[in-house]
């Protein structure tokens, strides 16, 4: 048997970690009955790829770093900050 690595977290980090698993999980999509299960593969061979794109955030509102990124309307985004400090 392998044994574990050496854990380089933070405490806080740890602390973070612990707490963040003790959390319930959250429920199910409620789906319809009639719904069939896809593999992600299906979705990306539409054609439609992920895509990263910096931008800043300035009064609430996201400015794209990129002037000629234009993503077309009702464009579904992720959207991924650092947390504040």
């Amino acid at each position: 048997m392998t044994s574990p690595d050496v854990d380089e977290r933070s405490p806080e980090r740890r602390t973070r970690d612990e707490q963040i698993a003790g959390e319930p999980q959250m429920a199910p999509f409620d789906l319809p009955t009639d719904a069939t299960p896809t593999p992600v593969e299906s979705h990306l061979a539409q054609g439609r790829r992920p895509l990263a794109i910096l931008g800043v955030v300035e009064n609430g509102l996201i400015r794209l770093l990129d002037p000629d990124v234009r993503l077309p309307e009702h464009s579904r985004v992720i959207v991924v900050a650092l947390e504040a400090i």
